[in-house]
């Protein structure tokens, strides 16, 4: 008699756990989902059900990827941010809860228009244009390969007609101003590769985690060019690692910037330096 899901989610996560993986009673939850083709909110129901033999086949070797520490969002190709399910390759970073507080604090102030700075899968301008209707926004990337995933992530959330994506080296193919400018760049300096768990430092694209020096490299690129992309009162927010609060608060300073706030993540650690472009600027017509 073939297993049921209850029997083969019990040994995936015996299996899990075995291979010191963490939280594997969740993990097994989500690929047995994955592996059976239901949502994750019907699990539940088909529990008691056999299981066919392909089914837990799949499951298997699902297994056996995440007991080699391969995310569970590469195994399925998908990943949950912020309401929206995401489409991840190897091509792009894998969306992460810690980012959700970029986009929170972003939709605290209106924008008719944002460019998204090394969008990578799309996932922070798509989840802030599918919360603002009306806005419009460019992403932009030097891998053609990911602006590729996110204009399928876009058409699949329903705002490609409103996003636009390009290939451009932070700001060189940017000509426009915006009210709002977001970024997640690369900020793991290059002595602390090595110590980044498994499911990050061996899955996520190189480019995407590390400037290859102190970390801090994107940011000043960044800053230097900002606030000549923004309109008069406009907002720069980015992501930043947990130590570099102050740094980046600093080169914000530098730059001109008004307001700079260091904003912690839901585990209170430092996770988004903001600052306003002072009001006072003489008119440009937007994009």
């Amino acid at each position: 008699m073939p297993d049921t899901g209850a029997d083969l989610l019990r040994a995936a996560v015996r299996a899990l756990r075995d291979a010191g993986v963490p939280d594997p009673a969740g993990d097994a939850r989500h690929l047995l989902a994955a592996a059976l083709g239901v949502g994750r909110d019907r699990l539940t129901l088909v529990l008691p059900d056999p299981v066919a033999p392909e089914m837990a086949a799949r499951l298997g070797d699902f297994v056996a990827q995440r007991c080699a520490r391969r995310p569970v969002s590469r195994i399925i190709g998908r990943r949950a941010f912020f309401g929206h399910d995401f489409i991840v390759t190897p091509d792009v970073l894998d969306p992460r809860p810690d980012t959700e507080t970029l986009i929170e604090l972003a939709l605290l102030a209106p924008f008719a228009n944002v460019l998204d700075l090394g969008t990578g899968s799309g996932c922070i301008l798509i989840a802030l244009l599918a919360a603002r209707p009306d806005a419009r926004g460019v992403g932009t990337d030097l891998s053609e390969a990911a602006l590729d995933v996110a204009r399928r992530n876009a058409d699949a959330i329903g705002v490609a007609r409103r996003a636009e994506f390009r290939v451009s080296d932070w700001f060189a193919g940017v000509s426009r101003r915006f009210d709002l400018i977001v970024s997640n760049p690369p900020y793991i300096a290059a002595g602390e590769l090595d110590a980044l768990a498994p499911e990050v430092r061996e899955h996520d694209p190189a480019m995407a985690l590390s400037d290859g020096a102190d970390g801090l490299g994107a940011y000043r690129a960044i800053c230097r060019d900002a606030a000549a992309h923004l309109r008069g009162g406009g907002r720069l927010l980015v992501e930043i690692g947990p130590t570099q609060g102050d740094a980046v608060a600093a080169l914000f300073n530098g730059a001109g910037f008004g307001d700079i706030r260091i904003h912690p993540d839901i585990d209170g650690r430092a996770r988004v330096v903001s600052g306003v472009k002072p009001p006072f600027d003489r008119h440009l017509p937007a994009e």
